[in-house]
């Protein structure tokens, strides 16, 4: 991939190469058809200006030979003297009477055995060169005018006139491009400066840029830089916090799985090893649920940052998160009982809330004892917020013991629990602006109350 500066340089340079190449084609065109109009105006004063000189003249044949010697000679000294113009050319004249007898010529006219049949300006060719001309006519005293020039030294007058015209057209085209590219790389200095900032950036910083002053196109670029490096960071972060919390978990359930295993290996008679057998399935399961929050957590995470609302018929959400727990209710042999209204809609995101209750209800299960209930209600509160709440029948928690439930890893009563179901629902419900509250039921057990602020219910 080529540079920015010959990105932008090379079509610049084509397109100012095209336009100055038309541009001096028509100026050359038009140059030159102006000369040739201005040297044709000079022909017509010459040959007016021998016509006044000719009514001067005494009348007799005499005057004609002095009258030839002396425009001869003025029209033929050209450059001489030391006083002369670059641009000057030989003229020519020949005056003829009205019935086309010659009176005069001049020695470097060519030899016409008739005037020119055209009055004005005319291209005659004679003794293989082309001449221009103009014939002039005066009635006054019945004569004919002629006054011509070479056409080859015209063009080569023309032609030098020319050059000089394109030289600066050639040496300014070279100039204007090495000033472009100038230009071009100090334009881009700011770029380079924010590539080299970049470059020189240790490979673990990902603080924002803060390049002062940009011009106003690249502070959107710094913008968007900065706002990937804060994504990337919080990738990183959360990835690390992934690897900590799961080497920090993980840990001891496995070197406990590992006695397990060797202790079925080394047991004397088949009930120690259905025994220590039990004791590996049982922590098979608990690093499973472990693993399994774990990634929840991880999915789910980066999804809350950028929720999708969506107006959602909660009891119907509720009822169809609990039919899908039923399994786990019936093989713990508690009954799941779902109350409240039928018709309580609420704005919000619904797989996140999904989530939420998932963990909420197997939390319940996990407490209350076989032949117990674990309800789930659905209502609203005195100050219109629809609430759902999540009560069950067990042993209830210490009141000192509430303020950790929400901690990572603590898992209180329950030793084959992961300790990450009520972080990740007190992570859920931040995300989604709810709010989330446990407290002890006074006919024992313990309620776990979620609720949808005003601004994420329609009411």
């Amino acid at each position: 991939m080529i540079s920015v500066r010959a990105r932008i340089l090379v079509p610049v340079l084509v397109l100012i190469l095209l336009g100055d190449a038309l541009i001096s084609w028509l100026v050359l065109r038009d140059s030159h058809h102006e000369i040739e109009d201005v040297y044709d105006a000079q022909l017509a004063q010459s040959a007016r200006l021998l016509q006044g000189v000719l009514r001067q003249r005494d009348p007799g044949e005499a005057d004609w030979d002095r009258l030839y010697q002396a425009f001869d000679q003025a029209m033929s000294r050209v450059g001489e003297e030391g006083v002369a113009h670059p641009y000057e050319t030989r003229l020519t004249f020949q005056v003829w009477r009205s019935d086309g007898q010659l009176l005069v010529r001049s020695a470097e006219a060519p030899v016409l055995a008739a005037p020119p049949a055209t009055l004005g300006s005319h291209d005659i060719m004679e003794n293989g060169n082309d001449w221009c001309a103009f014939l002039l006519a005066d009635p006054q005293q019945g004569l004919l005018i002629w006054v011509g020039e070479r056409d080859d030294i015209r063009q080569d007058v023309i032609k030098r006139i020319m050059r000089h015209t394109l030289w600066p057209t050639l040496i300014g085209v070279p100039l204007l491009t090495v000033l472009i590219w100038l230009c071009i790389g100090w334009g881009l200095k700011p770029l380079r400066v924010m590539a080299l900032s970049i470059r020189g950036r240790n490979s673990d910083t990902l603080q924002p840029l803060h390049l002062k002053p940009l011009p106003t196109d690249l502070e959107p670029m710094q913008t968007a830089l900065n706002r990937l490096l804060v994504q990337v960071d919080e990738l990183l972060e959360r990835e690390r916090r992934f690897i900590a919390d799961a080497a920090h978990e993980l840990r001891t359930p496995l070197a406990i799985l590992r006695i397990h295993a060797q202790n079925a290996q080394s047991a004397e008679t088949s009930e120690q090893r259905r025994e220590a057998l039990e004791f590996l399935v049982s922590g098979v399961d608990r690093a499973t649920r472990i693993a399994s929050q774990l990634l929840t957590m991880a999915r789910i995470e980066p999804q809350l940052n950028n929720p999708v609302r969506s107006r959602v018929q909660l009891t119907e959400l509720v009822r169809e998160e609990l039919a899908e727990l039923t399994p786990l209710a019936m093989e713990k042999g508690v009954e799941l009982v779902l109350e409240g209204d039928e018709e309580c809609w609420v704005e919000t995101e619904p797989v996140a809330l999904a989530i939420a209750l998932q963990n909420l209800v197997t939390n319940a299960l996990n407490f209350s004892s076989s032949g117990r209930e674990v309800t789930v209600v659905v209502h609203k509160d005195e100050e219109g917020r629809v609430c759902l709440r999540v009560e069950d029948a067990g042993p209830g928690i210490e009141e000192g013991e509430l303020p950790r439930l929400f901690e990572r890893f603590y898992s209180r009563g329950n030793a084959n629990g992961a300790g990450l179901g009520l972080a990740i629902v007190q992570m859920v419900t931040r995300k989604i602006g709810a709010s989330l509250h446990i407290h002890n039921l006074a006919s024992g057990g313990v309620c776990a109350e979620l609720s949808l602020n005003q601004t994420n219910s329609t009411l």
